[in-house]
């Protein structure tokens, strides 16, 4: 096993998209499944809940930087940890479930990390954010842990090999997904230390028909534009604490 330079920005870019989408702008669905971990000082670690996503993609070559745009929607739901149903109420408090609108990503040719595993190699993306949180604190005091938004998101995308010199529009996919992040809104935990860590694996399916019947239900019945990529860039993206704030204003 060794970490290898790679080819050049631009050519490792596009094989990269080969694995997170496809070149020819073919819808694609990538789904996982993991759980939801809490940790606070001087307490024990807990897993809180099931977690189950699908993301709804298409890539569109953007000429100006010379690389794509990623067009999504994501849906993601907290579920019993042990039932794995999912959950409508949490320790008396409503869950409110993820449902970004867009989830869109602007990629520009940069030096994807890379590994060589044998006839696979794995495409890295470590992604610290730190932002002007949605809720500050002054207005959000239940809901929000502080004035700044910080999460870490840690991606691994494993591919076949030939993803660096097919010439295929895409190739199979699996990854995985840890992020490290505040206490969610709906939780109620205030500035209360410690948070949340999400581990989760997956993989892109040859459909949105293989998403599992009981996600696909539950999107249909609630938000039935999420079994499909948006058709036009649109920004800024949702997140859970915008979507939490929405929900706020609107009732």
């Amino acid at each position: 096993m060794t970490t290898a330079p790679g080819p050049a920005p631009a050519e490792l870019l596009r094989a990269f998209a080969r694995a997170r989408a496809s070149l020819d702008g073919a819808e694609t669905v990538f789904w996982w499944s993991g759980d939801v971990h809490s940790w606070a000082p001087d307490e024990p670690y807990r897993r809180l809940f099931g977690f189950e996503g699908v993301n709804a993609a298409r890539l569109v070559a953007d000429e100006e930087s010379g690389g794509y745009r990623l067009l999504a929607r994501e849906a993601a739901f907290y579920l019993d940890p042990r039932t794995r149903d999912i959950l409508d109420t949490w320790e008396g408090r409503r869950v409110v479930h993820v449902w970004n609108d867009p989830a869109n990503l602007a990629l520009r040719p940069f030096p994807v990390p890379l590994t060589r595993l044998g006839d696979q190699v794995c495409f890295s993306l470590e992604i610290p954010l730190s932002y002007p949180s949605p809720l500050p604190v002054a207005d959000y005091p239940l809901h929000s842990a502080g004035d700044t938004y910080r999460a870490l998101e840690l991606f691994q995308f494993f591919a076949p090999a030939s993803v660096l010199d097919t010439g295929e529009p895409g190739v199979p996919c699996t990854m995985s997904w840890t992020r490290m992040s505040p206490w969610l809104p709906w939780m109620e935990q205030g500035q209360r230390p410690g948070g949340l860590t999400f581990h989760c694996r997956g993989r892109k399916l040859g459909s949105y028909a293989e998403v599992p019947e009981r996600t696909r239900r539950f999107i249909a019945d609630r938000h039935p534009e999420f079994a499909h990529a948006p058709e036009k860039w649109s920004e800024p993206n949702e997140t859970s604490w915008t979507h939490f704030r929405r929900l706020g204003t609107t009732g």
